[in-house]
């Protein structure tokens, strides 16, 4: 099968595909309160668009794929899509970033359906600094998501943690102490220029938590973690799972980056930072032209850019919102 190879010999092999625009929270560093115009849901692809897109990028290599959002389990049909996708061939891997709230209820139906791991969003273990970071829902739904997902055997489960000074940096050792019992994979990442929430003093760089965890004790460098993100992961040891860090901001990993992001209306980006993209409903709608359809996969890929530009930048783009993107 040709691969997908980018104009600064990259290999394009991850599509991150945003099944929606909405969520049922409301993340500081992600959807404004108010003023975001949500799609309509004719402008939103169906499941089967969908599942047209992933079997043509699978033709052309794309080897993994992670359902977001927005929120992924507000998506009607969702647990039919991940049964639509796990057959499609070529395909090495599904997983999904999820908030967590629904998780207990969607965990079983979506292993059973055909998804192997999980992302869940998880900014701390304080139940009221929940309500004041997401707006809505409960810390203790999530943590019934997480318990459901161990239970169901999604493997591995991965804890976002978006770190913020000032507002849960004080909690990186508590949220980094999970994975010394459980079998939880802690990312830390650094708060990237994107929405209104930004403000550079905010900002802890990678090395800065670094320096934080290790006052637990020696961590011992891993590799080989199931996964096509960028963190960089270490143990304690006797732990059940790992920590890890994704630098976005200062330690960028644009040289290895290896994927496109679907946005929930149907635009290929090859960068979350740019928001250049290639409208894919004109292959899609009002039949498929596969084809095309191809033809405007190796376009994206032929203008993704070599870098972000999230370096050194101290206000956000205007036209940046996370959810609908697949970040």
């Amino acid at each position: 099968m040709p691969a997908l190879q980018d104009s600064f010999g990259r290999n394009i092999s991850y599509l991150r595909v945003s099944v929606t625009d909405r969520c049922n929270l409301r993340c500081v560093y992600c959807i404004p309160l108010q003023g975001i115009p949500f799609a309509p849901k004719s402008e939103i692809l169906t499941l089967e668009e969908i599942q047209d897109v992933v079997q043509v990028g699978a033709s052309l290599g794309i080897r993994s794929v992670r359902l977001t959002g927005g929120e992924p389990l507000v998506r009607e049909g969702i647990v039919e899509l991940v049964e639509m996708i796990r057959e499609i061939p070529g395909l090495l891997d599904l997983s999904m970033t999820t908030n967590g709230v629904l998780l207990s209820s969607y965990a079983k139906r979506l292993k059973d359906a055909g998804l192997r791991r999980v992302n869940v969003s998880l900014d701390t273990l304080q139940c009221d600094r929940f309500k004041e970071i997401t707006r809505f829902g409960t810390l203790e739904d999530v943590l019934d998501g997480l318990d459901a997902a161990i239970e169901a055997g999604l493997s591995p489960i991965k804890l976002n943690v978006v770190v913020m000074r000032g507002v849960n940096d004080d909690e990186i050792l508590d949220l980094a102490r999970l994975s010394l019992e459980k079998p939880f994979h802690v990312r830390f990442i650094e708060l990237m220029p994107i929405g209104d929430f930004f403000r550079p003093e905010r900002v802890i760089p990678a090395e800065e938590i670094f320096e934080k965890l290790q006052t637990l004790g020696p961590l011992k460098s891993m590799e080989g973690l199931t996964g096509c993100g960028p963190a960089r992961s270490w143990r304690w040891e006797g732990a059940e799972g790992t920590v890890g860090i994704i630098g976005a901001v200062t330690q960028t990993f644009c040289a290895s980056c290896n994927r496109l992001r679907l946005t929930a209306r149907g635009t290929l980006r090859p960068c979350l930072d740019d928001e250049t993209g290639v409208d894919l409903k004109s292959a899609l709608r009002p039949f498929v032209n596969r084809r095309k359809l191809s033809n405007l996969f190796r376009e994206a890929v032929r203008i993704k850019p070599e870098s972000h530009t999230m370096v050194g930048r101290e206000t956000t783009l205007p036209y940046h919102c996370m959810a609908g993107v697949g970040g």
